[in-house]
């Protein structure tokens, strides 16, 4: 009996000296990995701090004209004495231009992504009736 006893108090020990070395290394473990969190985060750090900005074999931004499709668009549809009548308007859009504008305002008004902003280049953006007709 004393020796299973010593046999079980012997296993008892191993075990306890296994668990204690699996928790040694799980703490390592966890240093370890949180040291290399940290490597990533400044590198990741260092990579942010430099702008997309210019950049030399970078493509030059394209002037798709914009104002001047606005100004198309405005003179086509929206002044009093515009190109195209309200029949006509109506036939493109499929609503009447009162409607339109008032979908527009409501719109604007609701979400900031439809009024003409300058873009990171300080370039106007698009119209607010051009975002809105893109939509459509």
């Amino acid at each position: 009996m004393k020796d299973f006893r010593r046999c079980l108090e012997r296993q008892e020990r191993e075990t306890n000296e296994r668990n204690r070395r699996a928790d040694e290394i799980n703490e390592l473990q966890r240093q370890v990995d949180e040291q290399v969190v940290i490597a990533v985060a400044l590198q990741d750090e260092e990579n942010q701090g430099r702008g997309r900005g210019s950049q030399v074999g970078r493509r030059r931004n394209v002037d798709r004209h914009r104002h001047s499709w606005g100004k198309n668009l405005l003179e086509d549809y929206f002044i009093p004495t515009s190109l195209y009548s309200d029949v006509d308007f109506r036939r493109r859009f499929r609503m009447q231009p009162h409607l339109f504008n008032k979908v527009m305002h409501d719109i604007c008004n609701y979400d900031a992504y439809f009024v003409q902003k300058c873009d990171a280049t300080g370039v106007l953006g698009l119209l607010q009736e051009q975002n809105l007709t893109a939509v459509i």
